[in-house]
């Protein structure tokens, strides 16, 4: 690598003095860091000069590309006025605006808008809403929460509660409240396929909610992708019968559409797809167009109205943070949703995705792909040891850090989950730029699987 003095500088205070998230430092210290100085468009460039593309809308929230124009004067003009007031009896002008239009483009229903600032605390926001909920209206058995298996919703308590990646949570499992987990409809290892891994969930949540509706108070998805677990998408129709089945036994749907919304799976929202209303939707990410740390918890009228009564009653939700409602994090979040309208960025996401599948399409038959999985331009590859047994590569041999690292050789930046390596590139990118990301893409699952790099 071609280093000068100030990356040698940053390099060593990075070592000395960064943790970084859901990173073994002890590998990543042995290692020259990459560090990014600035981005432009769909790349972002090092202290060395080296352009990356940023093959995974760094973590899954950027959506117009980096140093936007029209981003960067909403902010500038938003500090003209004033950077912070607080949301605690007071308002302030983008955070009204912000919360009429995500009452506008969301669900029918979701009318009311919480504030946070990360999707694990407005999972944090949504969970204490829906047992209050209940509590507020005198159903206090209605306590417990069902969960999916390998869902990820946040690294906060109550979040990492619902989580059910044991890689990740069950360090923690003596400090969680216990949730009950039925299956994703995961098809790939299923031995029914799509509809035989449909059916086991669907029946697996009327069995648990026929018997035990009166102490549940709601059920958290990922709907249509399950991101964390490996881009695991739900076949087609599984969330409007889940939907359906909650309603059925009066249990709040809580959607957590932090990774999935605002127009990643080829409509604004995941839950679009198929028509479905939650009582309760977290939204992060994508909000800010990948600018600020802004989250909003939307809820219907019904929810809110069970919080809505006389000061003694002491029905209040008592919950915030310091940040709640940032004017600059609300305004540039308005700026992206009016740049979103105005360049069709939602409606453009189908054909790059049917552009990004037949650029994909090269790997199908490799002896190591074992699936391609892909909703909108949310894509997880899943490497295999055999096709043809569906074997895993052992974790120990670290076959998808091993092909983002090649990845990053060649000109792009992503990171794996596990065995699965994740696409997904700003929605954005040009067809030029996204051919031109998976032909790396391809490469370099190829170099490293088939014994050529790595």
């Amino acid at each position: 690598m071609n280093v000068n003095s100030g990356y040698e500088r940053l390099a060593a205070l990075n070592k000395a003095h960064v943790w970084h998230p859901f990173t073994q430092m002890k590998d990543y210290n042995g290692s020259d860091p990459l560090i990014v100085e600035k981005g432009e468009g769909v790349k972002l460039y090092d202290v060395n000069g080296r352009a990356y593309y940023d093959g995974f809308s760094s973590v899954w929230l950027n959506v117009h590309g980096h140093n936007v124009p029209e981003l960067n004067r909403a902010i500038e003009e938003q500090l003209g006025r004033v950077a912070h007031s607080t949301l605690l009896g007071m308002a302030n002008v983008p955070a009204i605006e912000l919360a009429a239009e995500l009452a506008r483009i969301a669900p029918p229903g979701l009318t009311k808008v919480f504030y946070s600032d990360s999707g694990a605390t407005g999972v944090e926001i949504a969970i204490k809403m829906a047992f209050q909920y209940w509590h507020n209206r005198g159903a206090r058995k209605k306590r417990t929460f069902v969960t999916m298996n390998q869902a990820y919703h946040g690294d906060t308590i109550g979040a990492v509660s619902v989580g059910a990646i044991p890689l990740y949570h069950e360090v923690f499992r003596p400090m969680l409240f216990p949730a009950r987990v039925i299956p994703y409809p995961y098809a790939y290892r299923h031995e029914g396929g799509a509809a035989g891994a449909m059916e086991e969930t669907l029946e697996r949540l009327r069995d648990l909610l026929e018997t035990k509706a009166d102490e549940i108070a709601a059920l958290i998805v990922e709907p249509i992708v399950q991101g964390a677990a490996g881009m695991i998408v739900m076949p087609p129709g599984c969330l409007r019968e889940i939907a359906a089945i909650c309603k059925r036994h009066d249990v709040l749907l809580i959607a957590d559409e932090v990774a999935t919304g605002f127009g990643r799976t080829g409509r604004m929202f995941a839950c679009d797809l198929e028509g479905v209303s939650p009582d309760l939707m977290v939204v992060g990410k994508g909000l800010t167009g990948g600018y600020l740390p802004v989250a909003a918890t939307l809820a219907t009228d019904e929810v809110y109205d069970a919080f809505y009564a006389d000061y003694e009653e002491q029905k209040t939700f008592f919950h915030g943070h310091s940040f709640t409602g940032n004017p600059l994090g609300c305004a540039v979040a308005l700026a992206s949703l009016k740049l979103m309208e105005e360049r069709r960025v939602v409606e453009s996401v189908g054909s790059k995705a049917g552009f990004v599948d037949r650029k994909l399409h090269a790997l199908a038959e490799t002896r190591h792909v074992g699936e391609i999985r892909q909703q909108g331009l949310m894509v997880g590859i899943e490497l295999v040891r055999d096709q043809a047994t569906k074997e895993p590569y052992d974790w120990a041999e670290r076959i998808g850090v091993r092909v983002c690292a090649r990845a990053r050789e060649l000109g792009m930046l992503t990171r794996p989950l596990g065995n699965v390596v994740v696409f997904i590139p700003p929605l954005a990118s040009t067809e030029a730029e996204l051919g031109e990301m998976a032909d790396i893409l391809v490469q370099s699952v190829r170099d490293v699987t088939e014994g050529r790099s790595g």
